[in-house]
């Protein structure tokens, strides 16, 4: 299944598996002037989203999903889900766990390894302000300056925070 199809690349040596869904802009293209093999081969069952590019002569697995705007360079074994600019997996799906009626499409569920990222950054700034008040505190320092309160005016009413219990 190809989604809108005019606005998607198929190099000419590209290999597409059986059962695999391309959205709109994605692109199998190649990473050289090469007359052989030189874009990439998809296995069945793949789905690759929107805006996607898979480049060079490398394979993407068995039942692999690639997020929308990812950058795949590099091999992908079955059954992982790949994101990210380069294309890193964040996810190895396990046997038995493929959907009996297709396509899976929660993409909601694919992890946010950044999100996750910066929520610990968060909770290690609050700790350290934390220490800091207290330290100062113990000095005679009646106030310090923290993070969340020069940040107030940026992000009023925690939205970060409301943001971050999502991931």
């Amino acid at each position: 299944f190809i989604d809108h199809g005019a606005g998607v690349v198929v190099g000419e040596t590209a290999v597409v598996g059986n059962d695999v869904t391309l959205y709109h802009g994605v692109t199998l293209g190649g990473t050289s002037w090469n007359k052989g093999k030189r874009h990439p081969t998809l296995g069945d069952g793949v789905m690759v989203g929107a805006g996607a590019k898979i480049l060079g002569n490398i394979t993407v697995g068995n039942h692999c999903r690639v997020g929308a705007n990812s950058v795949v360079v590099e091999d992908v074994p079955d059954s992982c889900t790949v994101v990210g600019i380069p294309g890193k997996v964040v996810k190895l799906r396990e046997a038995g766990q493929l959907n009996p009626y297709g396509i899976d499409l929660d993409h909601h569920l694919i992890p946010d390894p950044v999100g996750k990222a910066i929520a610990c950054l968060l909770s290690r700034i609050d700790v350290l302000e934390m220490q800091l008040k207290t330290g100062l505190a113990a000095t005679g320092y009646a106030s310090c300056e923290t993070d969340n309160q020069v940040c107030e005016s940026d992000c009023p009413g925690g939205q970060v925070e409301r943001a971050l219990k999502q991931v």
